[in-house]
């Protein structure tokens, strides 16, 4: 003698009735899709409630064109529209954000570790090395930096403390350091060194994406590339700007069409390097006052309009601002002009923006 289990109402793979969801739905109001246990149900009330969702947005943007319609045709002011809360909009005011008439910061520019190469007295020579333990992908990745920062070399770290490569850097005449430090196999941060009395700035670095594994990315050639920063509107993020532009020559070969963009966003620093290049196409339409009829057509315009287009040449990544040291690079007895807390991450206000 076998037991019969009873099969519950939505075993035999039976959708639920369209009655039933909202029965369900006004059973359970105020309760969460998540809370009800039965997959078919909860699948069918979330589908319901997104459904209903779309419905009333729709019906809103009916309402407020019609609104508009009707307020243009008896000649008054159409209603505001509601500006969307953002990260951006809703951050905190910051005094640290200089402003372009800010003669006290710019003074200070004239005086700083980075002003002989940006009044370009002297050209950037930056030297590449690794952390002790290197891995598979740091190499690669290194070759693509190189690639993108004029003028730099790749040293061999071996067991070499980094003290005695910064005196031998020091001796070379290079004018900054860059140290990729990995970890299990993948880089994960930066450490950018300005010779010979710092400052170091130490980046996180994450999303690695190399040339290879972008999708018809191009090959970047030998000529300077063109520097875009934007967003570094605060005081730290003015001196961090100016210490990424040391890495670069000042003088851009326009020829090259090569463009390296440090793009700065809610703290983040988004790297892209692409090319350029400007086109013309022609978009063909028909004229509005030609009317097609029987035995005529209506006249079509062709117009040419100017087009750019972009190839990414890679590597794509992001970095993060950890700390900034004065000096070179000392973890023990180094001062710090900013160091990274765990509550800016929750924070609205601009710390690096």
């Amino acid at each position: 003698m076998g037991y019969k289990r009873k099969k519950s109402e939505n075993e035999g793979g039976e959708e639920p009735k369209p009655v039933e969801v909202e029965k369900e739905i006004k059973k359970r109001k105020g309760i969460l899709p998540s809370m009800i246990k039965n997959k078919d149900k909860r699948s069918a009330v979330h589908a319901k409630l997104k459904q209903e969702k779309k419905l009333e947005k729709r019906k809103k943007v009916k309402a407020r064109d019609a609104a508009e319609k009707r307020a243009l045709e008896l000649g008054e002011a159409p209603p505001k529209k509601e500006t969307p809360k953002t990260i951006e909009n809703t951050r905190e005011e910051d005094e640290t954000v200089w402003e372009a008439y800010d003669e006290e910061l710019f003074a200070g520019n004239d005086a700083d570790e980075f002003s002989a190469i940006l009044k370009r007295e002297s050209k950037p020579k930056i030297l590449i090395t690794t952390c002790r333990f290197n891995s598979s992908r740091g190499p690669a990745f290194i070759e693509e930096l190189l690639s993108v920062i004029p003028n730099a070399q790749y040293y061999k770290r071996g067991t070499y403390d980094l003290k005695k490569i910064i005196e031998y850097a020091n001796k070379k005449e290079f004018t900054s350091l860059i140290v990729v430090h990995t970890n299990r196999r993948e880089p994960d941060a930066l450490l950018i060194i300005g010779l010979p009395n710092g400052p170091t700035a130490h980046f996180k670095l994450s999303k690695l994406v190399l040339r290879k594994d972008i999708k018809n990315h191009g090959n970047p050639t030998s000529h300077e590339p063109e520097l875009v920063l934007p967003n570094f509107t605060t005081r730290l993020g003015h001196r961090i700007g100016r210490l990424i532009r040391s890495l670069f020559p000042q003088e851009p070969n326009f020829r090259g069409r090569r463009v390296v963009t440090f793009h700065n966003q809610r703290d983040f620093i988004f790297f892209r390097h692409h090319r350029y290049i400007f086109e013309t196409k022609e978009t063909k339409h028909t004229d509005a006052k030609g009317k097609k009829t029987k035995d005529s057509k209506a006249e079509t315009i062709t117009e040419a309009k100017p087009i750019a287009r972009l190839q990414e040449c890679g590597p794509r990544f992001t970095l993060k601002l950890i700390s900034l040291q004065h000096g070179t690079f000392d973890p023990r007895g180094g001062e710090y002009e900013w160091v990274h807390k765990p509550e800016m991450d929750t924070s609205r206000r601009r710390f690096f923006l």
